[in-house]
């Protein structure tokens, strides 16, 4: 998708004070932490039944496989970065619906579980919270901490969107068709600090989203983009002002302005850079 190098350039363009670090591929014992040997071999070698590729909606290849083994190493790459400055940001991510034994809507490994998984290695005791803003439920996420108790997973979507089937989180809040700016910040705000002040995490993800905006084509929401830029503001505030590392991801975006998408994507980026200093 064309989002990503687009949204690049204009974070270049109007941040020419930050660091974007280029990454390697995450290696394949990371993703074994989390997805089965097979799976990663039917993506690698393309051996996909049509039915699983039709969920996935991308035709499976070793390159497909090497472009998301680099997403998420840029996800656990932030996770890191986080950890040491406070904030870090990976110019892609959220791949929320990918299992351990397969993928769907576009996800082909789950970043975030894999970068968890990694911390977890190292750092077993960390509780970990999972912010996901995105417009649909990260049920692959969901799943695979159903029974994790050091991982939170909190997800605001709309209730009757993609995926048709959900799997439960910690707290799922779901939300009405088309549901109005004003009533998703307000649901936001009063559900997300409560349960982020009570778990009290040393680490947080927030999988974005631009998708919950009103000319989004997937996202069936009515933000604008003042609405999007309040919800990030809430966010930052909350995991900044609460002194957790925080590692920000694009998740999804799929605006009818292709350019627009990438705008949105960079507009969160920029506005978390400001919450560093």
């Amino acid at each position: 998708m064309d989002k990503f190098w687009r949204a690049e350039q204009i974070i270049r363009a109007e941040c020419p004070e930050a660091t974007i670090t280029w990454v390697e591929p995450a290696s394949i014992p990371q993703l074994k932490r989390v997805h089965t040997a097979r799976y990663l071999t039917s993506i690698r070698t393309g051996d996909l039944h049509r039915e699983a590729m039709v969920r996935l909606g991308l035709p499976p290849s070793e390159e497909l496989l090497t472009r998301s083994r680099r997403e998420t190493a840029g996800t656990i790459g932030a996770m890191w970065a986080a950890l040491e400055d406070g904030l870090a940001c990976n110019l892609a991510g959220g791949t929320h619906h990918a299992f351990p034994d397969r993928g769907l809507g576009y996800c082909v490994l789950n970043d975030v579980a894999i970068a968890i998984r990694d911390l977890h290695a190292a750092h077993p005791k960390q509780r970990v919270f999972v912010i996901d803003t995105d417009a649909h439920q990260g049920n692959g996420t969901n799943e695979i901490f159903t029974e994790d108790d050091r991982v939170f997973t909190y997800s605001i979507h709309v209730g009757r969107n993609y995926p048709a089937e959900k799997k439960p989180g910690s707290l799922d809040v779901a939300l009405p068709w088309q549901v109005s700016g004003a009533e998703y910040l307000a649901s936001l705000e009063k559900t997300l600090p409560l349960a982020f002040d009570l778990f009290a995490p040393d680490l947080a993800f927030w999988i974005s989203g631009c998708d919950p905006h009103e000319n989004d084509r997937f996202g069936q929401m009515r933000l604008s983009d003042a609405d999007l830029a309040a919800r990030d503001r809430l966010v930052l505030d909350l995991a900044t002002g609460s002194g957790v590392p925080l590692a920000v991801l694009y998740g999804g975006g799929y605006n009818r302005d292709r350019l627009h998408t990438a705008r949105l994507h960079a507009n969160t980026i920029k506005l978390a850079g400001s919450f560093r200093h």
